[in-house]
């Protein structure tokens, strides 16, 4: 359970070798209380052993390493309950996903549908089994890494916008659902991030680094907030989309 100063015992990363993922458990870590950090990710990840000395550095008691497969949502039970298998997760970060070719994704089948199953269903796969874990333990954190590409779905990355469209609600009514039972969820919506993910993209307007979506992150998750955009601006922008009739949107360059 945290502490009165919001130090965790133990934090779990879904996607451990994520850029985004890791800076949040770093801004956990940085708070102190030397606690343990389970990273679930493919055991044969060649980023593995950079995220183990990563957490390390920053002052993790003990890394756990966790074999996790997104596609593979039939093991995900297991996963899960190796997770907590040494005691109760504090906060559990969902932070995996692809971005892929947006003009392929449309126009291949195979793509589409590996962008749905790694975006939206593992997401779902893995939130329900949270959902359970932090009910039965009557306490934790969820934060899931959304993004604004689901608040308004357009036409330049309609099929990755639409999976985080479908990722976003389900995180944000798993919250209600869990409201009575002293678990919080906190969606995360950035822009774009700079990241490896992103190197070669044009940079798009109120970019940001992982380090200014980690800190906003656990900031809103600490104080229990059902989301937080960043950069802050994207909630009003994405207000202001939500009412802009199609024939204008197609105008739009971006």
């Amino acid at each position: 359970m945290l502490n009165a100063v919001g130090q965790a015992q133990h934090i779990l990363l879904l996607g451990g070798t994520s850029e985004i993922g890791l800076a949040i458990v770093d801004e956990l870590v940085s708070r102190g209380g030397n606690p343990t950090v389970t990273l679930a990710a493919r055991e044969n990840s060649p980023r593995l052993n950079d995220a183990v000395e990563e957490v390390t550095s920053r002052g993790a008691g003990e890394v756990r390493l966790v074999d996790f497969d997104a596609f593979d949502t039939a093991s995900h039970p297991a996963v899960i309950d190796a997770a907590f298998a040494d005691g109760d997760v504090d906060i559990a970060i969902v932070a995996f996903g692809t971005l892929g070719d947006q003009e392929e994704l449309w126009q291949n089948q195979e793509a589409a549908v590996a962008s749905a199953q790694t975006n939206f269903t593992a997401p779902v796969s893995v939130g329900v089994l949270l959902g359970q874990k932090f009910k039965e333990q009557g306490h934790g954190k969820i934060i899931a890494m959304s993004s604004v590409a689901g608040m308004k779905v357009r036409r330049s990355n309609f099929v990755y916008g639409a999976t985080k469209a479908g990722m976003d609600g389900f995180y944000t009514q798993l919250g209600e659902a869990l409201r009575d039972s002293g678990v919080t969820v906190t969606v995360v919506r950035p822009g774009q991030v700079r990241t490896k993910m992103t190197e070669g993209l044009d940079e798009a307007p109120l970019t940001v680094n992982k380090e200014d979506v980690a800190k906003a992150a656990v900031a809103a998750a600490l104080a229990g907030k059902p989301n937080v955009f960043v950069h802050k601006l994207f909630g009003p922008i994405s207000l202001v989309l939500q009412h802009i009739p199609a024939p204008i949107m197609r105008k739009l360059s971006f």
